[in-house]
């Protein structure tokens, strides 16, 4: 089983690869966007304080990536496999199905891994970027907040009967939370009206765990933001699993 498993994961890991979207909006645009604002307003400390933009606003440009990953290419992947049947192709052979959304999961997993790993090369290598915190808290927010993205990500992929409708499904919960959560302009910025309701969507409070442990506070600080992301999680994972349709 787990040379099955390894082997669809390095599958879908090429596949995603080769889709030149996919590769450019989860892996190329956040870093552009990274490079754009950070020669606008640089890196030097705000007043009265020991880190700048770039340090504040790597850990939401990580946001992104999980958002693209587990929104755009889950929803869309698993969607136009069931349009072309390959979902029940897949029922019908030994392989699980579980190991199918294993593997889906796990490509998508390393795919955030390495926009992660981009953004955090450029942001040292062009801005001189400071991390504050501890590099373990961070590793285990990062998990929980690509697995909660992910289980969101699952229900439409779970309903959705073609490409095109996965993709319209997406989008209506992609944008949304691309500008309003502070993965592209700090929340700050917004509208008070705007900042209340960013907080019902989960990438806010991805981004609010992540932004805090990277400039030096700790897990323990921040049970609401773990709560919601463990409840998404949780119920994410259990809708898909009542309601997947494999054609």
């Amino acid at each position: 089983m787990l040379e099955r498993y390894l082997k669809l994961t390095r599958a879908e890991f090429i596949l995603y690869l080769r889709e030149p979207s996919g590769f450019f909006f989860t892996l190329i645009f956040p870093l552009l966007i990274m490079m754009l604002f950070g020669s606008i307003w640089g890196n030097e400390p705000f007043p009265e304080e020991n880190f700048g933009y770039i340090d504040f606003a790597v850990p939401a440009f990580i946001g992104m990536v999980i958002l693209t990953c587990g929104i755009m290419g889950l929803t869309t992947s698993i969607a136009a496999y069931r349009e072309k049947g390959i979902l029940r192709r897949f029922k019908a052979s030994p392989i699980s199905p579980l190991l199918v959304l294993m593997a889906e999961l796990s490509s998508l997993f390393i795919i955030a891994v390495m926009g992660m790993i981009l953004l955090l090369a450029a942001g040292v290598i062009v801005f001189g970027m400071r991390f504050y915190g501890s590099i373990p808290e961070v590793i285990v927010a990062f998990v929980l907040s690509t697995l909660s993205i992910s289980a969101l990500g699952f229900i439409p992929a779970s309903l959705a009967p073609s490409a095109r409708s996965g993709m319209m499904i997406s989008n209506v919960m992609y944008f949304p939370m691309l500008f309003l959560s502070g993965a592209t302009l700090p929340r700050q910025m917004l509208p008070s009206f705007l900042k209340t309701f960013s907080q019902i969507l989960p990438l806010t409070h991805v981004i609010e765990l992540l932004q805090g442990l990277w400039l030096g506070g700790h897990l323990w600080e921040y049970p609401v933001q773990i709560i919601v992301l463990c409840g998404v999680t949780i119920a994410g994972f259990a809708i898909a699993a009542k309601y997947f349709r494999w054609e």
